[in-house]
């Protein structure tokens, strides 16, 4: 019949107590163990030189049969998830384009907004440099000196009487030496 085949420790273990060896087989084998024991020995040497004879005995094994009725449950759950996900396809196709669109217009509409924001900004920078400030210190000098030649012209044209003319010629002046010195100023800061 079938003779086990132990290791030196469970033999020395046996010879030792006098019981039954030590058994280190895995639990899970067990089962197949003790059907292969009662075997004869043409039956063991059958299943070690036959496939088929062996493939037989391996597929009628429960555990074998739990193992295959297994996979196949979880390559079928694999396959029903597979389907499912190729059947959304079509949706995640159509949600990444709608967000490829989205973001290419937000893209663009950020992008012009940036532009202008950034010709606001050139604006703001160009008329608040020093350059255009002189500038237009210069052009409220020249507006105030022709609108007070303008007021004298009224007055020797007989168009304005004296006291209004004084007390608008005198307001006229005083503006445009107030943006004389400043411009002075500013010019002499520039420079220096």
């Amino acid at each position: 019949m079938f003779k086990p085949v132990w290791g030196a420790e469970e033999q020395h273990h046996m010879q030792r107590n006098g019981d039954r060896p030590v058994s280190r087989i895995p639990p899970e084998a067990a089962g197949i163990v003790h059907v292969l024991k009662d075997k004869s020995a043409s039956e063991l040497h059958k299943l070690l030189s036959d496939k088929n004879a062996y493939q037989q005995f391996l597929l009628s094994l429960d555990m074998v049969q739990n193992q295959i009725r297994l996979r196949d449950e979880l390559r079928g759950e694999t396959m029903l998830l597979a389907k499912h996900n190729l059947e959304k396809e079509p949706h995640i196709k159509e949600l990444r384009n709608q967000s490829q669109i989205i973001r290419v217009t937000e893209l663009a509409t950020a992008r012009e907004k940036l532009t202008e924001l950034e010709k606001q900004k050139q604006e703001i920078l160009n008329f608040y440099s020093p350059a255009s400030l002189l500038h237009r210190l210069q052009e409220a000098m020249h507006k105030t000196d022709d609108e007070s030649e303008a007021l004298h012209q009224q007055l020797l044209n007989r168009e304005i009487d004296l006291t209004t003319f004084i007390h608008k010629y005198k307001r006229l002046r005083k503006s445009y030496h107030k943006w004389s010195l400043t411009h002075l100023a500013a010019n002499t800061s520039m420079i220096g």
